[in-house]
């Protein structure tokens, strides 16, 4: 029987103030480690065919060394694990609560494993820039497949930092805002168990440190958004992009 959680009106009220919430044990710990297994089988057998460096080239400013960083886009294509994974109604169940649709689309999806003592940081920014949408109801969900202290390089958020709406982000090397004006101290470390989901607006300020324990990090990022809140600009493609998680696409003909 699956487990339906459901958000109290507490969580629900966090995350409009804060920007993020997390959600403890919204997968069980069997589920997190056989999603993880997959994971890093899947990162396994494409780096035999391609590259799977994901490093931004501004994570060595705050470094100032090389990291390693492997990924992959679009996981729900490569193994039905992933598939069942991000049209659960714990899940989505969730995202339609914060995001205050019935209607939950996805935008597409990023395995992320920041390898043992060189897993690289992502330097602080928001998500909009990347994909920016006329009503911002775009969030994100990071799907905790082990632990992530902040020895390995946990997200940190910045409270209340979606309020502040789009920010201008520095092009150069992967966007990102100016360190000198956003600290990590202003930040907020998210430290989470495996099962735990993290849920944040794409405006709210966020990042992440480098992983500098011996174990890998191992994480999904979904994206998703309101189907009726359309992109202001066609950037950031994907091959889910449009796939409904939960509800219906009311735009559809």
């Amino acid at each position: 029987m699956e487990i339906h959680i459901v958000l109290t009106t507490d969580q629900i009220d966090f995350y409009n103030e804060n920007g993020y919430l997390l959600v403890k044990g919204l997968y069980t710990a069997d589920e997190a480690a056989q999603c993880r297994q997959e994971a890093h089988a899947l990162i396994d057998r494409l780096a035999r065919v391609k590259s799977v460096e994901a490093t931004w080239k501004s994570a060595e400013e705050v470094t100032m060394t090389k990291t390693q960083l492997f990924h992959c886009h679009d996981v729900q294509f490569q193994s039905a694990v992933f598939t069942k994974l991000i049209v659960d109604d714990r899940l989505t169940g969730a995202a339609s609560a914060l995001m205050r649709s019935p209607n939950v689309q996805l935008h597409h999806t990023k395995l992320f494993i920041k390898p043992p003592e060189v897993g690289s940081p992502f330097p602080m920014h928001q998500d909009q820039p990347f994909f920016p949408h006329a009503h911002h109801t775009m969030m994100a969900a990071t799907i905790h497949f082990d632990r992530a202290p902040l020895e390995k390089g946990c997200l940190r958020v910045v409270p209340s930092s979606h309020r502040q709406g789009p920010l201008p982000h520095l092009p150069d090397g992967g966007y990102h805002l100016p360190l000198s004006d956003y600290p990590v101290e202003d930040a907020t470390a998210c430290p989470a168990d495996a099962g735990d989901v993290l849920f944040f607006s794409y405006l709210t300020i966020h990042d992440s440190g480098v992983n500098v324990s011996q174990e890998a990090r191992t994480t999904l990022l979904v994206q998703m958004r309101d189907p009726e809140d359309l992109p202001v600009e066609e950037v950031h493609q994907s091959r889910g992009q449009g796939m409904m998680l939960r509800g219906i696409n009311p735009l559809a003909l």
